[in-house]
């Protein structure tokens, strides 16, 4: 490993462990051993370029080119040109891919996809969002996350190809979007598409004999919370059908990995439906002890009712039939 190579490493460990705990020991934990320095440059450098894109300093049209620069050396890599005035950062993007042997592989679609949806971060700000473009963002997210998870995680028992494999993340991605939606509005993103607003902003009601309109940085409305309880029965129905398709992966790594995924963000839609649909800025609860323990119990019973099911339909499968020559 060159000098580099070992830097980036190092770095992309360092940016994890400091952005998220359960992120750095997940990989630790279920990456398959020689894809661990990967998975860290993997979400390392994609944490890096998200926090520069919410950065507080810094002009749209600046973020907008460094999100351009990113996209530009990721086909530069691909093509296998590595320009010569990168940063520290931007190495770990250039090490996993020259790490990436595989053609078309499911690195190759969690850069591209994650590349775009970073781009489409550093020019929504300041936006609403239409439906279609909504959905497009979650739908690129959780392609690229998942084929992630598959590609670091029990490489050599791959899934199934089907579009069910994203149900999964793309219920993760519904609930997060929910989970920030008030430090987002901060921040100048909303979460809420177009046509939900034009439709209150259209059809104004009253309150306390006031006519009320809707705005994107309404959280804490009644309209709002209406949408926020749909969106959390949309991720139900999608965890549902994720949590079927988990059960059906032959790797248990990758299985428990994607039950506990699945339990982390499961736990926010209950304190939202506890809340009764109206968001917080922040849930201190969700690093409990008793919520990681809920977490632990439901991964676990999960992986346990995953187990039953197999070595039942394993029992039920049709045997060979016999016939004695007489």
């Amino acid at each position: 490993m060159n000098g580099k190579a070992q830097s980036s490493g190092y770095l992309a460990a360092a940016i994890t462990k400091s952005a998220s705990k359960q992120t750095y020991y997940t990989i630790r934990l279920f990456v398959d051993r020689e894809r661990v320095a990967d998975a860290y440059r993997a979400y390392g450098y994609f944490r890096w370029v998200d926090d520069v894109i919410d950065a507080e300093s810094g002009s749209m049209s600046e973020k907008i080119a460094f999100a351009d620069r990113q996209k530009s050396l990721l086909e530069s890599c691909y093509y296998g040109k590595t320009p010569d005035d990168l940063c520290p950062e931007e190495w770990m993007l250039v090490d996993l891919i020259r790490n990436d042997t595989e053609k078309n592989s499911g690195l190759q679609m969690y850069l591209y996809n994650m590349m775009d949806v970073m781009l489409f971060d550093a020019k929504r700000r300041g936006q609403v969002i239409s439906q279609v473009e909504l959905f497009d963002y979650s739908h690129k997210l959780s392609k690229a996350v998942t084929e992630a998870i598959y590609y670091f995680i029990g490489h050599d028992d791959p899934a199934s190809l089907h579009e069910a494999r994203y149900m999964a993340v793309t219920a993760a991605h519904i609930t997060h979007m929910l989970r920030d939606a008030l430090e987002d509005v901060e921040n100048g993103y909303y979460n809420i598409p177009s046509e939900y607003i034009a439709t209150w902003g259209r059809i104004p009601f009253f309150t306390n004999f006031r006519t009320v309109t809707i705005t994107p940085e309404d959280v804490k409305s009644q309209a709002y919370r209406d949408w926020v309880c749909g969106r959390v029965q949309v991720a139900r129905g999608y965890f549902k059908m994720g949590r079927e398709c988990t059960a059906q992966v032959k790797n248990l790594r990758c299985r428990l990995a994607g039950y506990a995924y699945t339990a982390r963000f499961e736990w926010m839609l209950d304190a939202i439906e506890r809340d009764n649909y109206c968001l917080r800025s922040e849930y201190p609860e969700r690093k409990s002890l008793r919520t990681g323990l809920w977490m632990i119990w439901t991964t676990v019973t999960s992986m346990f009712a995953s187990l039953s099911i197999k070595a039942e339909s394993r029992k039920l499968a049709p045997q060979p039939v016999r016939i004695d020559k007489r």
